[in-house]
């Protein structure tokens, strides 16, 4: 596959700045909700870190 043509970035470009105009509505009171709610750092951390262990275990079981 070639490089993209400059036509095409532009109507990507388009594109983009649209869907952000047709979301925006959304994404400013998801953000204001999510100013308003509990933190809960232990709850996202945990999961992440659990991914991360299984992760490491696997490259290095795999060696």
């Amino acid at each position: 596959m070639g490089e993209i043509a400059a036509w095409e970035k532009i109507v990507a470009g388009i594109l983009v700045l649209l869907l952000l105009f047709a979301f925006r509505p959304g994404l400013k009171a998801v953000l204001e909700q999510s100013r308003q709610a509990e933190k809960d750092w232990w709850g996202a951390l945990l999961p992440i870190g659990m991914v991360v262990l299984f992760v490491i275990l696997l490259i290095a079981f795999s060696r």
